[in-house]
């Protein structure tokens, strides 16, 4: 018996979400042990800003941007082939959702390349591009998922994706605010400073959507193990 994520394409989405937890694992604990961050919820972007971590960081989060990609194209394929077989849904939803995905790697691309400290004005569109592209294509997975189901998916498996879903936009939405009301970027904050509880309340929400992508590519494991029979 085949390890289960080797089993048709879900190596895919297992790579995904191994990788890029340890993007996050990794760069957190390497920039805390030298000191360029404080070990109390800095945001992602602060874990890369640095050397040696920069290089780490803008490597591993490159690969899960190329990686993401891959994972939301297979998605898209093994929808068409999908609802060829029943049709559940418009082609322009399952495309409108492809592209929506691909920006949001895009993004993530910007957020390896252009560091916060060296370009922030960049970064911070990248990182916006991202959350947001990323949040809305969940949620269109989420949708198709209901009118996929019961044909190829669960109801349990709906309502959890739904629930990440929204998970994901309650905890985006005071993570934009609450970092434009922080108002400057720096990375040691002291509690004294103004705007120092929107800084902590925008990176526990950034840190909670982050992983909240993470956990949702883990529901795609099972819909790209039967893959090889789709596909």
């Amino acid at each position: 018996m085949s390890c289960w994520c080797l089993q048709g394409m879900a190596f895919l989405p297992s790579t995904l979400v191994i990788w890029s937890s340890a993007s996050f694992i990794f760069s957190y604990v390497l920039s805390v042990l030298v000191g360029h961050v404080p070990p109390f919820v800095p945001y992602i972007s602060d874990t890369g800003t640095s050397p040696p971590e920069s290089g780490v960081f803008g490597f591993m989060i490159s690969v899960s941007a190329m990686l993401g990609a891959a994972t939301m194209y297979t998605r898209y394929k093994i929808l068409e082939k999908q609802n060829d077989t029943v049709n559940f849904m418009g082609t322009c939803l399952n495309r409108g959702s492809f592209i929506v995905g691909l920006f949001g790697c895009i993004g993530m691309g910007i957020v390896a390349t252009f560091q916060e400290m060296a370009v922030p004005v960049v970064h911070d569109v990248g990182a916006l591009i991202t959350f947001i592209c990323g949040v809305v294509y969940i949620s269109l997975q989420s949708v198709i998922s209901y009118k996929s189901c019961p044909s190829w998916n669960t109801k349990t498996t709906c309502h959890i994706r739904m629930a990440i879903s929204v998970l994901s936009v309650i905890a985006a939405i005071p993570m934009v605010v609450c970092s434009a009301l922080a108002g400057k970027t720096i990375i040691f904050w002291n509690s004294s400073d103004k705007g120092y509880p929107y800084h902590i309340a925008s990176a526990v929400c950034e840190w909670i959507v982050a992983f909240g992508f993470n956990m949702y590519f883990l529901t795609f494991i099972r819909d790209f193990q039967v893959s090889t029979n789709i596909l």
